[in-house]
């Protein structure tokens, strides 16, 4: 007589065909998942999230090119991995899904770290520093925090500038607050204010809207490094773009593209 396997049995024998299916899947997308350096050496092309309305870093010049800091930085990276830069414009919302599909092989956008990021993709070391400054005329004397004693500043009222500034300002500084950027901006260019709170993001697009006011960098109040985005995986790229950082940090380039872009030396960036 026959013995049929019991149910207990025969549920795995089903399942078997899913399971193997399954596993050969898995090793396919791991495999997939580490070809990007290789497709990139192979097409010499690199397709590169980059920002265009965020000058310093990245906006549309006269010409209708791309231009600004991380502009310069994807080039640079491009021509160190041999390939030519495909350069792909994203927004703040839609940079990160663009990597996690495969839109794009990087992102060098103003991408800073968070630990919410950090669990979709991974990150090369900082490339340049993104910071929240006093800034004022260049005819001005203004090094440190305790020189504000006295003086009027321009702030928006419960941003991170207006915390960062409260934070350093001496009791004695005229810290004049205003309801949104539109309207800081408008008081320090309209002189109500010698001075004002903001980003560098900010302080280029004034610079860039009013030169004679020529707008200067006094101090720092935070610095927020940026870094470029890979897919997560993807550690043979992520390892050749940390060597062509490295180099660049090490040679000079990377100080020199903050001094272009930013007005001061990229300095000392985490890796």
């Amino acid at each position: 007589m026959t013995t049929m396997p019991s149910p207990r049995l025969r549920t795995p024998l089903r399942l078997a065909p899913l399971i193997l299916a399954a596993g050969l899947a898995f090793c396919a997308i791991t495999a997939q998942a580490q070809t990007a350096l290789a497709d990139i050496q192979k097409s010499k092309v690199v397709r590169i999230a980059v920002p265009t309305d965020f000058p310093p870093y990245g906006s549309v010049g006269v010409d209708m090119q791309p231009r600004g800091l991380d502009i310069d930085m994807a080039q640079l990276i491009a021509g160190k991995l041999g390939a030519k830069a495909e350069l792909v414009p994203v927004t703040t919302a839609n940079r990160v899904p663009y990597l996690q599909t495969r839109k794009v092989d990087l992102v060098i956008s103003t991408l800073g770290k968070n630990p919410d990021r950090e669990k979709v993709i991974d990150f090369s070391a900082a490339y340049s520093p993104f910071f929240i400054g006093v800034f004022g005329a260049k005819a001005t004397t203004l090094k440190a925090p305790a020189d504000l004693q006295g003086k009027s500043i321009a702030v928006t009222r419960g941003s991170v500038d207006d915390q960062e500034l409260t934070k350093a300002a001496p009791a004695g500084a005229d810290v004049r607050r205003f309801e949104d950027n539109a309207a800081t901006v408008s008081a320090y260019t309209s002189g109500q204010t010698p001075f004002i709170a903001t980003s560098i993001a900010t302080a280029s697009s004034i610079t860039a809207r009013n030169p004679q006011l020529s707008v200067d960098y006094k101090f720092g109040l935070k610095d927020s490094p940026n870094y470029v985005g890979i897919a997560k995986g993807e550690d043979a790229l992520r390892q050749k773009v940390n060597d062509i950082i490295a180099a660049a940090r090490q040679s000079g380039e990377l100080d020199k593209l903050s001094v272009k872009w930013l007005g001061k030396p990229a300095g000392d960036l985490p890796q």
